[in-house]
């Protein structure tokens, strides 16, 4: 199997997907099943609980948007950078996240364009988690399926791409906020 796979262009940017993705997105899919069958049931909080097939049918869903998710941060990171002069070239999609890929020979930046590159995607996902809550309160009336998968897309936005992402990580736009905050 290859090193990655090429997904071809949009906006600009290059799209890449290591093998591993297919595994996160599989993991993510079977997981959430799990969680939608087994767990959901017994804290329903009255929205009710979901059938095998709704479980599978949601979940898959849920890792669709997680998926979506990922690339509406990245597309913030590529926005932010193409603001600062010196664009991204793609994406690689990895595991169950994505990383932002610049130009190799790209020279050596200041920290302050550091910062704006990696502020980019969690605004973005700040967005997305406020749109994602206005779903969530309007599901509250309907329930069900609708409901968890609205609250899966509202907290996954908020806890991996809008506040996950300042994590102090090597990897994580926190990381890079640590690293370049305040450096000229």
């Amino acid at each position: 199997m290859p090193n990655k796979i090429a997904l071809g262009k949009t906006y600009g940017l290059e799209l890449w997907l290591k093998p591993s993705a297919f595994v996160g997105f599989g993991a993510v899919w079977l997981g959430l099943s799990a969680i939608g069958f087994y767990v959901l049931p017994r804290i329903s909080f009255g929205a009710g609980s979901l059938t095998l097939l709704e479980s599978l049918c949601a979940a898959l869903v849920c890792a669709c948007l997680h998926w979506l998710s990922e690339m509406l941060h990245q597309l913030g990171h590529a926005g932010a950078a193409r603001g600062t002069g010196y664009p991204m070239r793609g994406i690689l999609f990895v595991h169950v996240l994505a990383f932002s890929l610049y130009p190799r020979d790209e020279p050596e930046l200041s920290g302050r364009i550091h910062v704006r590159r990696a502020l980019g995607g969690p605004m973005v996902s700040f967005v997305v988690t406020v749109i994602a809550l206005l779903i969530l309160l309007a599901a509250q009336t309907v329930g069900g399926m609708f409901y968890w998968i609205a609250a899966f897309f509202f907290f996954d936005n908020l806890l991996v791409f809008t506040l996950g992402a300042f994590l102090p990580l090597p990897f994580t736009d926190g990381g890079t906020l640590v690293k370049y905050w305040g450096k000229p």
